[in-house]
């Protein structure tokens, strides 16, 4: 009956390799089926494997493990059980010499191996992964680490004990190819016990086995400003940096002989590079939020430029002079420090008492004046920026918290009317035409276009080029009643320069002003000289 069973089975599913023919080749098993057929009979006519398969057949209908070479339970070099081979031993046909340099023969055969599996498997090929991470950065390439070792010997050349702080400009400048004025916090980085002298050594231990040769300009910077133990920049770590552009920059030149204007111009720079790039607001400026500012692209233009004037962003002079003669102007007991009602004269009156209560509720920003109902310098810089250039996103979140009277994210129409009350109201004693408050409610849900016309959100402000006109709305009459008659000189000059800010326009228009007015008071004290118009201040 087994084998009457296996005889009967389809020659198809015989797999050659189950044979156990290594004298043979499976091709030629294969592709003879009528003489492996009767290979295979004759296999089973031998007393040995009647036996074999008997007892398989017993093992597999009581349920017991098969022990089959091959398989997974029997496939140990100790396994005993091998089926029989269809030839004695000594009685296979010997192999044509042909066949035994065939290459595809080669190819086919493999080692032999009686205490192996029926199929050998090879072991996978095991691939040497490179490197990926470095403790300290990748090391530079091994001609750029060259480049730069032999710029150092030139530099470093007959300064057996190391160079000085003037010497060392210009290695901060053509090797490191940072800007000039990083020479001196440079300088401290690398001399940690303040010899006065940065070796060469000392210099390639930081600069180059540092890795700092190939990180980007964004971190180097921000590595040789950020003390040891911080992960972040502080206003403190700028005061250096500073100090030295104050030193060494032409177009700053004439403020050496008044330190006191120095000091003061090093804070406004300072304040509006925390104004502009640490969103955050908590005073902590984090590598994140200077490489997604433009501060690096400023200082660069600072280092190239002579006119200071020219660097618009955070580093004009012009620009300082506007903000710090504004907050003169208010102080009028000049303590540095101004109040409520000193507040309310800003641009002419323009700013609502609403708007002013909020402001000095600290809502939008805490104050770093330690009195109670007094703004500092600080403070102030933050508000003018905030107020004269109401379409950068550092604007928005501070009037939007304003008008966000419960502080629940979005601003109603109830909040609206809240602040537009007294607009109104001071429209009807100018004897202005008046304006209702549900034609404006219209007029700002179709300059905002906001996702739920019953409220506004801060996204759908940022969203908008209109928005900053929606504070003016509702708080400075002034730019309110400018944004109706729509100035054409006003409109052509922004069409003129689309890359000026609303502050760049502001700090220009303030300081041809103040200027002028200084002028003639100099004037009537008999001090100024005839004017001329080609005197008049560049931007």
């Amino acid at each position: 009956m087994v084998d009457d069973a296996l005889v009967s089975g389809d020659m198809a599913s015989l797999d050659a390799d189950l044979l156990q023919l290594p004298e043979m080749s499976t091709f030629v098993l294969k592709s003879r089926p009528d003489f492996t057929q009767k290979l295979f009979d004759q296999w089973l006519s031998l007393p040995e494997a009647h036996r074999q398969v008997s007892s398989l057949l017993q093992d597999a209908m009581s349920g017991a493990p098969l022990n089959v070479p091959g398989s997974a339970s029997g496939s140990g070099p100790g396994t005993t059980n091998s089926l029989p081979s269809m030839f004695p031993a000594g009685s296979a046909p010997p192999l044509s010499p042909r066949s035994c340099g065939s290459p595809r023969t080669m190819k086919q055969r493999a080692p032999s191996n009686l205490g192996s599996p029926l199929k050998v498997l090879n072991e996978p090929v095991k691939e040497s992964i490179p490197q990926f991470y470095f403790q300290n950065g990748r090391p530079p390439p091994s001609e750029i680490k060259e480049q730069c070792m032999f710029r150092v010997n030139h530099f470093f050349y007959g300064h057996t004990d190391g160079l000085q702080i003037q010497e060392f400009k210009l290695v901060t400048r053509e090797i490191c190819k940072l800007p000039s004025f990083f020479s001196t916090s440079l300088f401290r980085k690398i001399d940690v016990n303040s010899t006065g002298f940065v070796t060469r050594e000392a210099f390639i231990d930081y600069w180059v086995n540092g890795n700092m040769l190939i990180v980007d300009m964004t971190t180097q910077i921000y590595k040789i400003l950020k003390q040891q133990n911080q992960n972040f920049l502080v206003k403190e770590d700028f005061k250096p940096l500073l100090k030295e552009l104050l030193a060494t920059h032409p177009g700053l030149e004439f403020l050496q002989g008044t330190p006191e204007f120095q000091e003061r111009y090093a804070e406004t720079v300072t304040y509006r590079i925390f104004y502009y790039i640490n969103r955050s607001g908590n005073g902590r400026l984090t590598f994140r939020e200077l490489k997604r500012g433009n501060l690096i692209d400023a200082m660069l233009h600072a280092d190239e430029e002579e006119d200071i004037n020219k660097v618009l962003r955070y580093f004009s002079y012009e620009h300082f002079y506007v903000i710090y003669c504004k907050f003169w102007e208010l102080d009028s007991d000049h303590d540095f420090l101004i109040d409520k009602e000193n507040l309310m004269k800003y641009g002419n009156h323009a700013l609502t008492y609403r708007i002013v209560d909020r402001i000095f509720s600290q809502v939008a920003r805490k104050f770093t004046s330690k009195i109670e109902g007094k703004m500092g310098y600080e403070d102030f810089v933050y508000f003018i920026l905030a107020e004269e250039d109401k379409s950068s996103e550092p604007s928005l979140e501070y009037w939007f918290k304003c008008v966000d009277l419960d502080g629940n994210g979005i601003i109603t129409r109830n909040e609206m009317q809240f602040f537009y009350e007294e607009q109104l109201h001071r429209m009807e004693c100018m004897a202005q035409e008046a304006v209702l408050f549900e034609d404006i409610l219209c007029q700002i849900i179709d300059m905002v276009g906001p996702e739920n016309e019953s409220y506004i959100t801060l996204n759908d402000l940022k969203g908008s080029k209109l928005s900053g006109n929606v504070f003016n709305i509702l708080f400075n009459l002034n730019k309110f009643m400018a944004f109706e008659t729509r100035d054409p000189f006003l409109i052509r000059q922004e069409r003129e320069n689309p890359t000026l800010t609303e502050w760049d326009r502001f700090a220009h228009r303030e300081y041809i002003r103040l200027s002028m007015e200084e002028d003639v008071e100099d004037a009537s004290n008999g001090s100024a000289e005839v004017w001329d118009e080609s005197l008049e201040a560049p931007f």
